[in-house]
């Protein structure tokens, strides 16, 4: 589906990935190199780098502030649950939508994040293809279709 995006032209989409897996990591970054809409896509590999990320703290003082949050949940130091209830707590990044990218397929999990505010909840696919096919149809809804909060 070859949709023009218009509501989203001309901006980069600032794409923050919270995620332990190195394979996951690349699969993410190839995906998102080929997307339609521009994009940057930064990485942070657990839960306090990503909130030392949203916080602009440390080594990321100078880290853009993410229009989509990619967050997975089994991760080592903070899982993404907390960091969930820690953004969705804090109101200078609660506006930020925050999607849950895990292969937690417990009803607990699902239901969780969206008790603490996720703004959707995608299981990884396992496989190459299924898996670009996933991320492919996340840049097509978010990325083409979807209007961000104004960046503070």
């Amino acid at each position: 589906m070859n949709i023009p995006n218009t509501l989203n032209t001309h901006v980069t989409i600032e794409i923050l990935l919270v995620e332990d897996s190195e394979p996951d990591i690349l699969l993410t970054q190839e995906a998102f190199a080929d997307a339609r809409v521009p994009n940057r896509l930064h990485v942070a590999r657990d839960g306090v780098d990503a909130l030392n990320f949203l916080r602009r703290e440390g080594i990321h003082a100078n880290a853009p502030r993410p229009d989509v949050i990619l967050l997975d949940i089994n991760m080592p130091r903070k899982n993404g649950l907390e960091v969930l209830t820690e953004i969705k707590a804090d109101p200078l990044l609660g506006s930020i939508p925050v999607v849950m990218l895990t292969t937690s397929q417990a009803e607990d999990d699902v239901r969780t994040s969206y008790a603490r505010h996720a703004s959707g909840y995608v299981i990884k696919p396992v496989g190459f293809d299924n898996f670009l096919t996933a991320i492919r149809a996340f840049e097509d809804f978010w990325m083409t279709f979807v209007r961000f909060p104004p960046r503070a």
